[in-house]
């Protein structure tokens, strides 16, 4: 079920609880709803967590296309590139001078 049906369905003490247990608010819930604005990922496991009739796909198509429609616990992919490195080179480091003086 997406979001705008569910509003239209859910009393408004359901309404809040969902909102409660998702953290976040019943006006961020309606901005779904009218589709002003996508939840993110955690927000979408979360609404999913707190009421089953909702499902990943009907919340973020865009993401879940290929997913089972209640699936909470999925995983993302570890990042695969090049890595971060720790230590930035001195050289790097612009508007220090690296004898120390101001």
């Amino acid at each position: 079920m997406d979001m705008k049906n569910y509003l239209k369905q859910a009393t408004r003490e359901e309404r809040e609880a969902l909102a409660i247990a998702a953290k976040t608010s019943v006006a961020y819930l309606y901005l779904i709803g009218g589709r002003h604005r996508r939840p993110g990922t955690d927000l979408c496991r979360r609404l999913v967590a707190a009421d089953p009739k909702l499902t990943l796909q009907d919340l973020r198509a865009d993401i879940w296309a290929g997913e089972p429609m209640n699936v909470v616990t999925s995983t993302v992919a570890p990042h695969e590139g090049p890595q971060p490195t720790a230590a930035i080179p001195p050289h790097s480091v612009v508007g220090i001078d690296p004898r120390g003086v101001p």
